[in-house]
């Protein structure tokens, strides 16, 4: 799909390049030779202030006067304001645009595009992410027209350095994104704890991973309770999902992700509102998020060992269903009170982190869409987090800068530990109150991560947006995909 490119000249039928301009700055020498060509429009109409609007692209005929049919002119704003987010949504709002013109070829003058802040090698691997994140599209079920789809097949990088592989890195990391999307974008009728294990089966045949699939007597045998109560309101068989990379056969260190697979969710006796219920399908959020970056993973090859275990199930009610009061014993031995059936996904958690660590996982991360406090506490555009161990958090912490997916960590003092311990016929209460709502659900997760370096990253804000944006449709994100991907990339370094 990529390929380097030296020159202008050597461009061979590309339909559109793709050229940045910044505010109050010369062109580059390859812009002016292009220019030249046109009779210096390009100038003229910068001069005029009718391009280069930072964010905006204006589309340029070259009318055969160029090896290319059309530029692309996008405005980068002011260069020493220049960052990977900002280059990365207006490149993937150029890819939108490409996609709607049905440009099969194209090409970006790779230094157009680079400043001090953000190096060519950088702008290579924020091509390839924005070609996957601006060009994703959800699937519909609609009557489908006959009308043909044209995708982006030759990618043509412009300048004298090899920037191919980082190209293909970023579009590899844009496609793992993707492939979390879909998941959470799919009817919950069309994404069972079933199918959802179906679809971890695909990812380990694509890339050779080992694979372990429970199944409910499996769950009954070895004493997973919480998961089992939250499943007992549904007729779909829960799953507990089990994906193993092995990069180091040499190395004892296992690094484990686990991540919430609510294919639905009601809340069950404790049943939500029926307002924006249709996008409870999004609850299996911290499992597309792990499914995606095991793509990456499998895709890049890391000498690191990765441990993905998925709890999965669905959370409606029937006569058998969990109630409030009831008292469940989880995998750990530890007893839970069910204040709230509607929060569940911890419960289930509860055991995928413990059947993580008796698989050997030496450090744990899990992601879940876990509770509507933390969209109070940070909003829709940073993940809350909760962590034992703050060396584990910074590791996180740095890989998600480096991916810019913003976190933020919470405090974890000894009172929102003691509101865990509240009830008074078993060892932990599933739900104390709402005062920091956020915070008592991850250290309830932290109590069966107990001494293993553990980061808890709640994604109830962050997975899903209402409206279109450059990098996406409305609907899944994929967040955390990319940062859980360079979290694992990073310890190669």
């Amino acid at each position: 799909m990529f390929q380097m490119v030296t020159n202008v000249e050597d461009l061979n039928q590309h339909d559109a390049l793709v050229l940045g301009i910044f505010e109050g700055e010369p062109f580059h020498e390859e812009v002016e030779k292009i220019d030249k060509l046109l009779a210096q429009q390009v100038m003229k109409l910068k001069r005029a202030k009718k391009i280069a609007k930072q964010g905006q692209t204006t589309v340029l005929y070259t009318l055969g006067n160029s090896q290319v049919e059309a530029l692309y002119v996008i405005g980068l704003g002011k260069k020493v304001e220049s960052t990977t987010e900002s280059v990365r949504e207006t490149l993937a709002s150029v890819s939108r645009q490409l996609k709607e013109d049905k440009i099969s070829k194209v090409a970006y003058l790779v230094e157009s595009l680079a400043s001090e802040q953000v190096k060519k090698h950088d702008i290579a691997v924020l091509i390839g992410e924005a070609l996957a994140l601006g060009t994703y599209t959800v699937l519909n079920y609609k009557e489908k027209n006959n009308e043909v789809e044209v995708s982006i097949e030759q990618v043509a990088l412009l300048g004298e350095e090899d920037l191919v592989g980082a190209a293909r890195v970023g579009y590899i990391y844009g496609q793992g994104t993707n492939r979390a999307r879909k998941l959470v974008n799919t009817p919950g009728n069309l994404m069972t704890p079933t199918d959802l294990a179906e679809e971890a089966n695909e990812l380990a045949n694509e890339h050779g991973f080992e694979i372990e699939v429970l199944e409910r007597e499996d769950m009954e045998k070895l004493g997973m309770g919480a998961l089992l109560a939250v499943a007992a309101g549904s007729d779909q068989p829960p799953k507990m999902i089990v994906l193993k990379y092995v990069g180091d056969p040499k190395s004892e260190e296992l690094v484990g992700f686990v991540g919430k697979g609510l294919t639905f969710d009601s809340g069950g006796i404790s049943i939500k509102p029926r307002e924006n219920m249709h996008e409870m399908k999004m609850d299996m959020g911290g499992a597309a998020t792990v499914l995606g970056a095991m793509d990456i993973i499998g895709s890049i090859k890391p000498k690191v060992n990765v441990l993905a275990v998925i709890p999965s199930s669905e959370n409606l009610l029937n006569g058998s269903a969990l109630k409030p009061g009831d008292v469940i014993t989880s995998l750990s031995g530890k007893t839970i009170e069910v204040r709230n059936t509607d929060a569940e996904g911890r419960l289930i958690l509860a055991d995928g982190i413990t059947y993580a660590k008796q698989l050997g996982a030496t450090s744990l991360i899990d992601v879940a869409t876990l509770t509507g406090a933390v969209m109070i506490a940070l909003g829709d555009c940073t993940t809350g987090a909760v962590t034992n161990n703050n060396d584990w958090m910074e590791e996180v912490v740095e890989a998600s800068i480096e991916t810019d997916e913003w976190i933020w960590t919470f405090p974890t003092y000894a009172p929102y530990k003691k509101m865990l311990k509240s009830s008074d016929v078993a060892d932990l209460n599933n739900a104390p109150g709402r005062l920091a709502g956020s915070i008592t659900a991850g250290l309830f997760i932290g109590e069966f991560a107990e001494e293993t370096p553990w980061v808890h990253l709640d994604i109830a804000g962050t997975a899903w947006q209402s409206k279109a944006s450059n990098l996406g449709p409305l609907g899944g994100t994929g967040a955390m995909t990319r940062t859980l991907a360079q979290v694992v990339i990073n310890k190669e370094k």
